[in-house]
């Protein structure tokens, strides 16, 4: 039956900027936020209503004969790709020349396929290769477009915008910036979108398309992971009604749920580390904003005195476009359309993706020395389950209440679901030693470089999906091989020791969990996640790790 187990309960206090009463007028009203609620207050259902009984009791089903299970990551020649966002709608940037926005909005961008040939494999296909056999997958997938967080910028301009338009000085706004006029702000906070619940329900269609074959496989019922944050638990519910239907999914998985909430009782949480790593909250974890912010100061200058000129009673900073930005992105996935998105040029939305790139590198990704330490407990419980070994030393983020137990972490699944966050998936990576993907950096934040390795939207979307595919190559009873795709991309395994050139980004499995091995026995967590590092931090790591030759003696650790 399906469960919920550790689940966390949290107060949701909702973000609420506006006045309430009747619509003033235009001048006063510009910035304010609505909000609506549904079901109405006084119309919600209260237990069962007898005049409407569900379908079990109503009965006549039909005929309800299923078929066969889908395996068409073995059987299609081809993988279909995910490369429209309905129902959003792309208003395109400033400028006669088309233009997709929502690609690149950096990791606020909504999930769409990435080819192989953009890590370097331009032959390989997620489809199994020919005399191979899939024997076990692994997917990590992040949650779905969600509203913004309550400490970003968009609730902060509308807070400006609203302030001017109830001063004296008077507020007004012309041509392209008109809409201001009479914009509110209707954003919720945190939570999932319509449409990025939609974007789960469809990842756990396509997954069960993709890899159903392998559910013949279970000996008991799966048990999937996510965390007790309200737009991850949607998400994981939302991938497992896609996956195993509305009207059965409950009884066909245990949801696990880990609680993720730094105070009170802060537990080990490898899908959110950042709880327990202290690096992965403070000014450390901050660093990728002060990096982005210099490109910020460059790539929106023009954009600041362009727009400044169509207001009165408001001056617009970098700050406030940077926000105006975000506000394309979270409007796009939130209401289907934003007017933001017109505001900017071409050149400008590809600054704006470049500042997530810079901010994923040094916060969460290559550059910054506490992202390997944040990932490395799901690597650790990664090599417990591919060799169905279970952990015994708890050095990292891994919670020993968890993985010590039959019960919540199986070690004989063919399948394994886990929900996490953006900045863990980079982390992740950063971790398992993916360094083709690090190929360019440091990263420079006066310029956006050529040959760039280094994408969030394409590492870390909203619905980003990565999946380990382990492999019989031949086909026989004992897997041989396994490779990682990263939004249905192959990547390179080749920065993992031992891990071969492979056109198909294949590598040997006892390589890899070799390489694994190393990997967790390099990265100092003590020291990269709780140690009190000098700022500013170095800006020429790309490891992932504090470097040693810079680590002070012992005695001055925190």
């Amino acid at each position: 039956m399906f469960s919920l187990i550790l689940l966390a309960l949290l107060n949701l206090v909702p973000n609420v900027v506006g006045l309430p009463g009747p619509t003033p007028a235009a001048s006063t009203f510009a910035g304010s936020t609505t909000t609506a609620v549904f079901p109405p207050p006084a119309a919600g259902v209260a237990g069962v209503n007898t005049n409407f009984p569900d379908g079990s009791e109503v009965g006549f089903t039909g005929p309800t004969r299923t078929g066969d299970e889908a395996g068409a990551i073995a059987t299609a020649p081809v993988i279909a790709k995910v490369d429209s966002h309905f129902p959003l709608i792309n208003s395109g940037a400033s400028g006669n020349k088309p233009f997709d926005v929502t690609s690149h909005l950096g990791n606020l961008s909504p999930f769409q396929s990435v080819p192989s040939s953009k890590f370097g494999l331009p032959d390989a296909s997620p489809v199994i290769p020919n005399g191979c056999e899939l024997t076990q997958v692994y997917l990590i997938h992040r949650h779905g477009a969600r509203y913004p967080t309550a400490d970003s910028g968009p609730p902060g301009f509308a807070d400006k915008i609203h302030t001017a338009a109830t001063s004296s000085a008077g507020f007004s706004a012309k041509e392209e910036l008109s809409f201001l006029n009479t914009w509110t702000y209707k954003l919720g906070g945190d939570i999932l979108t319509p449409f990025g619940r939609s974007q789960l329900f469809n990842l756990g269609v396509g997954f069960r398309v993709k890899y159903g074959q392998l559910l013949k496989k279970f000996t008991n019922l799966p048990v999937f992971r996510t965390t007790s944050e309200a737009r991850m638990l949607d998400s994981a519910l939302h991938f497992a009604a896609g996956f195993f239907g509305v009207q059965s999914y409950k009884e066909d998985y245990h949801q696990l749920i880990t609680i993720e909430h730094a105070d009170p009782g802060t537990q080990n949480n490898t899908l959110a580390p950042y709880e327990t790593c202290t690096n992965g909250l403070n000014e450390i974890a901050s660093y990728g904003d002060v990096q982005s912010g210099k490109w910020a100061a460059i790539y929106l200058a023009p954009a600041v005195t362009r727009l400044n000129a169509k207001l009165q009673g408001l001056e617009l900073n970098v700050k406030d476009l940077f926000a105006m930005q975000q506000l394309c992105a979270f409007e796009t996935v939130a209401l289907g359309y934003s007017a933001f998105c017109d505001l900017f040029t071409e050149e400008e939305w590809k600054g704006f993706e470049y500042q997530s790139d810079l901010q994923f590198w040094y916060s969460f990704g290559p550059g910054n020395p506490a992202s390997s330490a944040m990932g490395i407990g799901y690597v650790q419980e990664l090599v417990s389950r591919l060799t169905k070994t279970r952990i015994d030393t708890f050095e990292n983020t891994v919670n020993a209440s968890i993985v010590t137990s039959e019960i919540l972490f199986p070690l004989d699944q063919p399948i394994y679901v886990d929900a996490t966050h953006d900045t863990i998936l980079t982390a992740i990576f950063t971790a398992m030693n993916f360094t083709t993907l690090a190929a360019n950096g440091p990263l420079p934040t006066d310029r956006i470089p050529e040959h760039q390795t280094f994408f969030a939207n394409q590492l870390a979307p909203f619905a980003s999906n990565v999946v380990g595919q382990v492999l019989s190559c031949p086909a026989s009873d004992t897997p041989t091989h396994i490779r990682w795709i990263v939004n249905d991309g192959v990547v390179p395994l080749t920065g993992i020791a031992g891990c071969e050139n492979n056109k198909d980004g294949l590598c040997k499995l006892d390589t890899f969990i070799a390489g694994m091995k190393q990997r967790i026995e390099e990265v100092d967590f003590e020291f990269d996640c709780l140690a009190k590092y000098n700022i500013p931090i170095p800006d020429n790591i790309v490891t992932g790790q504090y470097p040693e030759n810079l680590k002070p003696k012992p005695e001055q650790k925190a």
